[in-house]
């Protein structure tokens, strides 16, 4: 378990105590080389059909054909997943609007008004314009014809406001603006059944259409209406790492996506205290796992446990009365786990697990659901067992909370005329050399490994400035780089301008990983990225920005990664999904697309070659890109900024 993100004395003690974790179950699976190749066909029942050199299925398809199909379906599930997530949030909203529940306000009073402007949403009072705001969202899933002529609104809203006008006109041209997310990933389904399409570029054409399903119909749409029900994330300070759970408390985890439930159960731990203590406890404490543990953190300052595959290790810690998970990347392994310690696992939504138990929730019986699950953790403190716990002691301190508008107040202190050309002459003087976002899960296969704790130092090391969401920023986080002391990490230039801005804002300086959120936060990275391209009048495909996903676990993460090859970001990929038996697919992600889109996949699975891989391609694309020349446009030089605020 050396240099590993897992604590040892707490992998003995699972051995130990002969807990099953996925460091065992990970042993006892050997991947099938036709499916790790994805050239195993399940779609009908003459088969399977396995695919080797030029035969063919049952049907005639051939290994191109099963390979493009096999991902347009992981594609469709990994959107399906964000979609629901942000139906979830506008059914809400409708509600909250309708005044069908009292447990929810409008927290993001001005966000709301910022978004009914772009959506040309016009209402006298603020419900109402949540209602028309509502309406407006659901018709990102229900539409069911696309007209795609200039007129604003014909094909995706959300896309329409969010999207680079440059990239709507290549979208458009490619023919892959996406009508509906509903439509497109029923679509996706049906096209890819047996009998129906074959034509693999036409299939990988669509993984790309679903990609905009995912981005704007799922990320952006769940992060906007999150915002408006919530309020934006601010800045804050709190820990991360399984240290963060106390001996003293009642420990409540919250995993899972959506953080309608989440946000309550934190509101009901701070009214709850007293009855906790009458059972002997100090007080109540919340800790976030995997992403709804974002969600409350950047705007409750929360501390963040554990990533995915840190989960059941909270439990091994013995510490922990109650975890409540509501959808997406919940391991069935999590209630059997919690059968061997007093742990109660409670899910509801989208997360129901045999040995758990189960409660529906709605946005109407939130207060209700909220109070019983905190109820249930004082009591179960009663039953923990003293001499079986152990709560690792490290921990690390992190900032969180940024966004584009968080980032642009800072860099406002600055320069407050043009707050982006704080970072944009930043590039230009190449003090930092690029931006990258590492984003996605941590995979089982890796079993432990650091992998993209070494690739982010690598990446600091060159002046490349990182930015994370998801289990990716428990991981960058927990190694301590998303506060100052990471600053030793960085190359000279990154670190003198971390320390500029960080100065001007009364802090030692901006942490070297930022950490944008949970999944669907995504979106708040391409929001940040418009306002330098917006800036310099110019493209995505013409700036010095990278993304990576360096432990590629779930669908999600690939309908994201068809996001952002979309946007015309060049991708780095560790574990590849299931193409590598179609040249014809592989060719298409590594070369085709660039003609597309400007944006290509690459693969390196040791950390200082993935680094290596992506600083060449951000020094390519500096060289290549008028980006010096472009720079010109900008109304005050690095130079001019560093005189006014009085540096050397």
């Amino acid at each position: 378990m050396k240099d590993s993100f897992l604590d040892e004395k707490l992998v003995e003690k699972a051995k130990e105590e002969n807990i099953s974790t996925f460091l065992d179950r990970v042993d006892k699976q050997t991947p099938c080389i036709f499916g790790v190749r994805g050239v195993c066909c399940r779609i009908c029942f003459s088969g399977p059909c396995r695919i080797v050199g030029k035969l063919k299925g049952v049907c005639g398809a051939d290994a191109d054909t099963v390979v493009a199909r096999n991902l347009l379906r992981s594609v469709a599930g990994g959107a399906s997943c964000h979609v629901d997530h942000a139906r979830e949030i506008t059914l809400a909203l409708l509600d909250i609007a309708e005044g069908k529940t009292i447990s929810y306000e409008i927290g993001g009073k001005k966000k709301l008004r910022e978004l009914a402007k772009k959506l040309g949403v016009k209402a006298s009072s603020e419900k109402d314009l949540a209602r028309g705001i509502a309406l407006e969202a659901l018709e990102e899933f229900r539409r069911q014809e696309g007209v795609f002529h200039e007129s604003e609104g014909e094909y995706s809203n959300w896309l329409r406001i969010h999207a680079l006008p440059s990239r709507i006109s290549l979208w458009k041209n490619i023919g892959i603006l996406p009508i509906s997310g509903d439509y497109e990933i029923s679509h996706a389904l049906h096209v890819t059944t047996m009998g129906n399409e074959s034509e693999p570029t036409s299939l990988l054409l669509k993984c790309l259409r679903i990609g905009l399903v995912d981005g704007y119909m799922g990320l952006h749409l769940s992060s906007d209406l999150q915002d408006v029900i919530f309020g934006e994330p601010k800045l804050v300070e709190t820990e991360a790492n399984l240290g963060v759970l106390k001996e003293d408390h009642v420990n409540v985890a919250v995993h899972g996506h959506v953080p309608l439930l989440s946000a309550k159960v934190v509101e009901y731990a701070k009214k709850m205290e007293e009855k906790a203590r009458k059972v002997g406890a100090e007080g109540i404490n919340v800790v976030g796992i995997c992403c709804t543990g974002h969600e409350i953190l950047e705007r409750h300052g929360i501390h963040l446990a554990a990533h995915v595959l840190q989960a059941e290790f909270a439990i091994v810690t013995g510490a922990l009365e109650v975890l409540v998970a509501d959808m997406q990347c919940i391991f069935p392994s999590l209630s059997t786990i919690a059968g061997c310690y007093h742990t109660k696992i409670i899910t509801t939504a989208n997360a129901r697990i045999s040995g758990a138990m189960y409660m529906p929730f709605t946005v109407e019986n939130a207060d209700e659901i909220a109070r019983r699950m905190i109820e249930i953790a004082i009591e179960n403190f009663k039953s923990r067992d003293k001499s079986r716990v152990y709560i690792p002691k490290k921990k690390a301190k992190l900032y969180a909370g940024f966004s584009d508008s968080t980032l642009l107040k800072l860099f406002s202190s600055v320069e407050n005329d043009n707050p982006i050309n704080v970072l944009v002459s930043a590039l230009e003087s190449g003090e930092v050399k690029g931006i990258c976002a590492v984003v996605g899960c941590r995979n089982p296969r890796l079993k432990g490994e650091k992998f993209v704790e070494k690739m982010i130092k690598e990446l600091l090391k060159e002046d490349v400035w990182v930015i994370t969401t998801g289990c990716i920023a428990h991981s960058a986080a927990q190694e301590g780089l998303m506060n100052p002391s990471a600053l030793k990490f960085c190359g000279s230039g990154l670190r003198k301008f971390l320390r500029e801005v960080g100065r001007a804002n009364s802090m030692k300086a901006l942490p070297p990983v930022l950490h944008f959120g949970s999944c669907v936060d995504n979106s708040r990275i391409e929001k940040f990225w418009k306002k330098i391209a917006e800036f310099l009048n110019t493209d995505f495909s013409s700036l010095p920005l990278v993304a990576s996903a360096p432990e590629l676990l779930t669908e999600k993460s690939v309908a994201i990664g068809m996001w952002l090859l979309c946007l015309g970001i060049p991708l780095h990929l560790n574990i590849i999904p299931p193409i590598s038996g179609s040249n014809k697919v592989l060719k298409f992600f590594s070369r085709d697309v660039e003609k597309l889109l400007g944006s290509y996949v690459i693969v390196a699975n040791d950390p200082v070659e993935a680094a290596k891989c992506l600083v060449e391609i951000i020094e390519k694309r500096r060289k290549k890109r008028i980006f010096f020349l472009m720079s010109l446009s900008v109304k005050l030089s690095h130079q001019e900024i560093r005189k006014r605020r009085g540096s050397p």
